[in-house]
């Protein structure tokens, strides 16, 4: 078996899957469907290996392969089909996608074992994961499009999962609308550099950009920036992030799953993929960096405010989503894309863990509720703990390295590149503030009821369930959550995920140690060989980076304890002192309330206007009203014409006769 035929079956694995879970599971006994949906994942991994040996068995310049099923359109102008491309970094995608998602649905096999729509859940979930592995081995514009597409949709799909709650529904459908703006911007893009590379295939598109493309010239750059739109909509990217905390609607395994390996990485995927057009457009290539700068330092602010543990989570994603983006936009390929992997590893971990807490509370998400699990829950505060010392960049663990690496890589440009490098380690200090504010609230203080019946064996279950974002009370009903809630504790799935997990949050670094270790670079080399953009950060800009970054992660760890832990209650005198402040992060920059004035309103006044007006007037007036009364009308003459008399049928019958003949006459 070759490395295309391995890839061509990890597509086929969670497809199955999909298929066999929607078509089979009236029949299929309750949990079956969560063992066949981890088991289609693992097989699909499992090929991922197999693709990455056979690769690396190929000399360097000979891992670029490509492979079509079928040719979906030809014509003049467009040869399109079903292709994939195999190479290192479509390879690095797969295994982390299909790997990090094994784990994420055998987590899901327990925590959603008491809800109705179990089976649903995994058909959704396994084909969320196709498209996003379809997304990453596209070998042409067109399947990149259909991937992206469809990961929007299974989106749509997993983030409304609970569909009667309104305010699932409307998460669901705002994530939809957004990424709806990123496929336009991703098609767009496509169309720029389609008009003249004449080619959607990738590889040839490539091969012929810097002949057909000036550099710098404005089709290309406005090609990239279009395609950029694309790549901040489905990486939640300010200003095109709002759909993201919101996402937070859905079951914990889905927030795992999109804010951790699969779709919030898809932006940094498309940049590095594109990384030969983007380097014939460098103003592209500085708009994506200073976007993914400002995008880290926002969202590390907001996350100081923020009182729902997962949204807590979900703004730290955007904040280091922000470090990968500016990454790759400055060329630091290699470095983005391991941060990508590590943070794969630490933010699942994350989300699984808060995922246990919140099962022990009953569904509650509110920090301002959760207090003292430490002692009620161990298994889990561990795992809490190596996650956010990863995501703090603490060393040895592996968001130490990836991290480091990428400021490392930025600072070595120098020029306005500084500011950047600057802002990196600043959203550094701030990460490990929010991480630790998180955990010294949820873990430590005076255990809160929850807490206290746990340590005495008892797992609350509240008599009401309730929506944690708005109290709604709720059913256990289909469309509702389920009654159960799991801890990692008690259910040996989730806790081999999060163990396995752990593991990789320490040791993921191994693979890119500075000066030790670059076995990730190595592999990726080939992809990136022609890139024009070569980083060479010196052994003092190193060192000094790695040791910076420990000061400022453990200082924000320092700081955390002092506020939250040795003096209780001087959070809220901070708040106080600083109240515009607070109350900006708290309001999350306005940036809903902006997007409301300036696109939803004049939207919705734009569409009520056209409707009273044009719509009302010109459509229903004149060409529906218009276009009615004439057939009325001809109607009307038709009925008076049948009065039932044969004589009249006849009369008309010569009338028509000596027309037609009339009319031949004159013509000869």
């Amino acid at each position: 078996m070759n490395a295309t035929h391995a890839a061509w079956l990890v597509l086929a694995a969670p497809l199955a899957g999909t298929l066999v879970i929607a078509l089979s599971f009236k029949w299929l006994p309750r949990q079956t469907a969560g063992w066949i949906g981890t088991l289609a994942i693992a097989v699909s991994f499992g090929y991922s290996i197999v693709a990455f040996v056979q690769l690396q068995s190929l000399s360097p310049e000979h891992r670029e392969l490509t492979s079509s099923l079928w040719t979906i359109a030809r014509t003049t102008g467009v040869d399109a089909s079903a292709t994939i491309l195999v190479d290192p970094l479509s390879v690095f995608m797969i295994l982390v996608v299909s790997g990090v998602s094994m784990l994420i649905h055998l987590y899901s096999v327990s925590y959603l074992k008491g809800d109705r729509g179990y089976a649903r859940f995994f058909a959704y979930l396994n084909y969320f994961v196709f498209s996003m592995l379809l997304l990453v081995l596209a070998g042409n514009f067109l399947l990149l499009i259909v991937g992206w597409a469809f990961v929007g949709a299974a989106s749509y799909m997993l983030i409304s999962f609970w569909y009667r709650r309104a305010s699932a529904t409307q998460a669901g459908i705002k994530a939809f609308v957004i990424n709806v703006i990123g496929d336009a911007g991703l098609v767009l893009g496509t169309f720029f550099i389609f008009r003249s590379s004449h080619s959607l295939d990738f590889v040839a598109t490539f091969r012929v950009a810097p002949h057909v493309f000036a550099y710098g010239s404005g089709g290309i750059t406005a090609g990239c920036l279009l395609l950029l739109v694309g790549a901040f909509a489905k990486s939640a990217q300010i200003p095109l992030h709002t759909w993201l905390p919101d996402a937070m609607e859905g079951p914990t395994p889905v927030s795992a799953l999109i804010h951790a390996a699969t779709m919030v990485t898809a932006g940094v995927y498309l940049i590095a993929r594109m990384h030969p057009l983007f380097q014939l457009a460098p103003a592209a290539q500085d708009v994506g960096a200073i976007v993914g700068c400002l995008t880290l330092l926002i969202a590390g602010t907001i996350a100081l405010a923020a009182v729902d543990i997962k949204r807590v989570i979900a703004y730290s994603t955007m904040s280091q989503i922000g470090y990968m983006i500016m990454g790759v936009s400055a060329g630091a390929y290699a470095a983005g894309l391991f941060h990508l992997m590590t943070h794969a590893f630490f933010k699942a971990l994350l989300f699984m863990a808060a995922g246990s807490v919140i099962g022990a509370m009953g569904g509650e998400q509110s920090l301002d509720r959760i207090s003292g699990m430490r002692k009620a829950l161990p298994f889990t505060f561990i795992c809490f703990l190596v996650g956010g010392l990863a995501l703090s960049g603490i060393p040895p663990f592996s968001g130490f390295f990836s991290k480091d690496d990428i400021l490392a890589q930025i600072g070595s440009r120098g020029g306005w590149y500084w500011a950047l490098y600057a802002a990196g380690y600043l959203g550094a200090g701030l990460t490990a503030l929010y991480t630790f504010r998180m955990i010294f609230r949820a873990f430590l203080g005076e255990p809160n009821p929850q807490a206290r019946e746990l340590e005495h064996g008892h797992l609350f279950h509240p008599e009401q369930p309730t929506n944690p974002a708005n109290g709604e009370v709720e059913d256990t009903d289909v469309g509702f959550p389920g009654p159960d809630h799991v801890i990692a504790e008690r259910a040996l799935p989730m806790r081999v995920a999060m163990s396995l997990l752990a593991l990789l949050a320490i040791a993921g670094g191994i693979v890119g140690i500075p000066k030790t270790t670059s076995w990730l670079e190595n592999f990726l080399a080939p992809t990136f060989a022609g890139s024009t953009i070569h980083l060479a950060p010196s052994n003092t800009l190193i060192y000094v980076g790695l040791a910076l970054g420990t000061v400022i992660g453990l200082g924000g760890i320092g700081l955390a304890w002092v506020v939250w832990v040795a003096r209780p209650g001087s959070s809220t005198v901070i708040a106080a002192r600083l109240a515009p402040a607070y109350r900006l992060f708290a309001g999350k920059w306005y940036f809903d309330e902006l997007i409301d004035a300036l696109v939803v309103r004049p939207a919705t006044w734009f569409g009520r206007f056209a409707q009273g007006s044009f719509e009302r007037v010109f459509v229903n007036g004149t060409l529906i009203g218009g276009t009615t009364a004439i057939v009325r009308a001809g109607s009307a003459v038709v009925r008076s014409a049948e009065s039932g008399f044969v004589r009249y049928y006849v009369a008309f019958v010569v009338i028509g006769l000596s027309g037609v003949g009339l009319y031949f006459l004159v013509q000869s």
